[in-house]
């Protein structure tokens, strides 16, 4: 009779012991499925990384250009004697004077004058 419940024993421990390496077995390929995953999840980051910094130099790059531009563009302005006649009858324009104040102020002709007058109207 103690034989026969050391070998009912010995069975249910050799069952449990199996179902045990079962799940053993299902949660190493689990584990080696996440560890996969995760590899290939660093790499996309990476990947990411480096075209984000690509990009942020890129973008400092075109910042920079557009400075440039903007402080050339302005000093042209500036250097310019006509640029500054124009400037100044936009001005007028915008604070109201009438065409022949602007003639006389910036000695434009008329027909300038007319024209800075119709652009500032369309434009408001």
């Amino acid at each position: 009779m103690l034989s026969l419940v050391c070998l009912g024993f010995i069975f249910v421990l050799t069952k449990k012991n199996q179902q045990n390496e079962q799940k053993h077995k299902v949660l190493r390929q689990h584990l080696q499925q996440s560890e996969n995953q995760t590899a290939i999840l660093r790499s996309e980051i990476a990947e990411l990384r480096s075209g984000l910094l690509s990009i942020g130099q890129r973008l400092v790059a075109c910042e920079n250009y557009a400075k440039d531009i903007a402080q050339q563009q302005a000093a042209q302005k500036y250097d310019d004697p006509d640029a500054k006649i124009y400037s100044r009858a936009v001005k007028m324009v915008e604070l109201g004077a009438d065409i022949e104040e602007i003639m006389r102020e910036c000695e434009l002709p008329r027909a300038e004058a007319e024209l800075l007058m119709s652009l500032h109207n369309k434009s408001s």
